[in-house]
């Protein structure tokens, strides 16, 4: 049966010196790989897992950016039959540790200037085979994967469609790590179902913004190899310049990102400073698109498809989009389903709801994960009789659109990223200052949310002495987590909101918080009054 891995050699057996990746993230160099030398080094490096003593089911965790030898290590561990675990390479140490741990991965590939590797695999308590690259073409200890691999002989199976490919991390540092565990008919099904709507074709060229480790990420590498396009990996966004020079030299066809990836380049976008005639349409998903962002890109690109879209994880990816033609007879919406997914709301109490009734968004189809790792409860929390909760609160009108109200849990989603307010919390009171913290996301314009957390002193903060303590809060913070994990904003607090039970009563409080922090600690009290907290002190 065909898979992911099958689509991707038979492009490289048809199209060989076709141009498979673009390697733009550095500033002063460009590197191309073809179909052909893709697959005879993902090839040379599934042979030298096994050399290494790899056995099928390994898995293999890949600590890297955007680069060339990111895509050549993931299909080289599928083509080894292992499980590749795609990490975020901006994690701490301890971050990464807990991941590799949690999945006992056995193999880390990663930079070898990153620090952050060298630590976790000391605090890992099993044994593990390092893969070092250096910045420039792949070269590691064993082999270089850049010479001529016509003598590598090709191993002689492919994973099955059924066998787990890939395990994406969906949580930081909050208790387990939930591994989403996705097969290879996983894979395939959103590959097909992506392609399908946005009617890829082999001419097709796609500047890849996104990290490989996040699914959408990885849908953007995977549907353009899968059809024998180009995969354009982008320079830094902190440089829009470089993004969209790149994006015009390259005559890039495409542009995937979430909204603030489109709200820092809108401006460069609106000139006629780059040469993007190639460019021929844009997808969106990772949270809403602002009204008002929407229009500014159709103005900016006229005549170019704009696709929203909607997905999780947990799916592969892409569950909705929207027609670029619907965008005006459809505002807000995130659109019908993809091919092979099916779609219900469901209300509390358990029932479908009707249309126009917001409920639970529930998914089947065939790109819906196998579970979380090692996790049988909280997989079986996440099945509704075999539908998959997703945690989204919509509704669906008459036409079958589907509309989104906001999330059933805490996650906040700031960018492309994804972030659990009890880890930050769980970092801030580690100052042995600091008796309570309280994460939670307000709107942003383009950013989709951005943290605020509110701090409860052991003792007292002066009114000058706020700004000090916030930015040592802020520093430790940059310290033990993640860039997007800090908080925008610190307010100190006399007290929390908690419910009846004594817990922090997360729901009431994020609602009434604004894009604008409040200005002092007696404005934020009103605000709690007014909530009525339980058990403060």
């Amino acid at each position: 049966m065909a898979t992911l891995v099958t689509r991707v050699a038979g492009v490289a057996r048809a199209t060989p010196e076709a141009i498979a990746l673009v390697d733009c993230t550095g500033l002063h160099s460009r590197r191309e790989l073809s179909y052909a030398q893709l697959w005879s080094q993902a090839n040379a490096f599934a042979v030298d897992l096994h050399a290494a003593g790899l056995q099928p089911g390994d898995r293999v965790a890949i600590l890297l950016p955007n680069r060339i030898e990111a895509a050549i290590a993931l299909y080289g561990a599928w083509l080894a039959n292992a499980i590749a675990v795609p990490l975020n390479f901006q994690a701490r140490g301890h971050d990464i540790a807990q991941q590799m741990r949690h999945c006992s991965a056995l193999h880390l590939v990663y930079e070898a200037s990153n620090r952050e590797a060298e630590t976790a695999i000391g605090q890992l308590d099993h044994a593990v085979i390092a893969w070092p690259l250096s910045q420039g073409p792949w070269r590691y200890e064993r082999v270089n994967i850049d010479a001529d691999a016509s003598a590598t002989a090709a191993l002689d199976f492919i994973p099955a469609p059924i066998a787990p490919a890939l395990i994406l991390y969906t949580s930081g540092t909050t208790g387990t790590p939930k591994g989403v565990t996705l097969s290879h008919a996983n894979l395939l099904a959103s590959v097909e179902a992506v392609t399908d709507y946005l009617a890829l074709e082999s001419s097709d060229s796609v500047l890849a913004l996104l990290p490989f480790y996040y699914a959408y990420g990885a849908s953007v590498l995977h549907t353009h190899l899968a059809c024998g396009a180009r995969v354009v990996l982008a320079p830094n966004l902190a440089f829009p310049p470089l993004v969209m020079e790149t994006a015009a030299s390259e005559q890039v066809t495409g542009l995937s990102g979430v909204a603030s990836t489109f709200a820092l380049l809108l401006e460069h976008l609106a000139t006629d400073r780059y040469d993007l005639t190639g460019l021929q349409y844009l997808t969106q998903a990772g949270g809403a698109m602002p009204a008002e962002l929407v229009a500014g890109l159709r103005a900016a690109l006229p005549g170019r498809k704009l696709f929203l879209m909607y997905g999780q994880t947990e799916a592969t990816s892409r569950l909705t989009w929207l027609p670029p033609e619907r965008l005006d007879d459809k505002p807000g919406s995130v659109g019908i389903p993809v091919r092979g997914v099916r779609l219900r709301i469901v209300h509390e109490s358990g029932r479908e709801t009707a249309v126009g009734i917001e409920g639970e968004v529930q998914v089947q189809g065939a790109n819906v994960m196998l579970g979380y790792w090692e996790a049988a409860p909280a997989t079986a929390a996440a099945f509704d009789a075999g539908w998959l909760r997703t945690g989204d609160i919509g509704w669906l009108d008459h036409d079958g659109y589907l509309y989104l109200r906001g999330r059933r849990d805490g996650m906040i989603k700031t960018g492309a990223h994804r972030v659990y307010p009890e880890a930050v919390e769980q970092s801030i009171v580690q100052l042995p200052e600091v008796e309570e913290a309280l994460v939670v996301g307000a709107d942003h314009p383009t950013l989709g949310q951005v943290l605020y957390a509110y701090v409860v002193m052991r003792q007292a903060v002066t009114a000058e002495a706020q700004n000090q303590v916030a930015l040592r809060i802020k520093t430790h913070c940059r310290a033990c987590l993640a860039p997007y994990q800090v908080p925008r904003t610190i307010a100190f607090v006399a007290s929390l909101p908690r419910t009846a039970s004594g817990k922090l009563h997360r729901a009431a409080f994020a609602s009434r918080v604004s894009t604008q922090p409040p200005a002092s600690t007696s404005a934020f009290e009103a605000t709690t009054d007014a909530m009525q907290p339980v058990g403060a002190r």
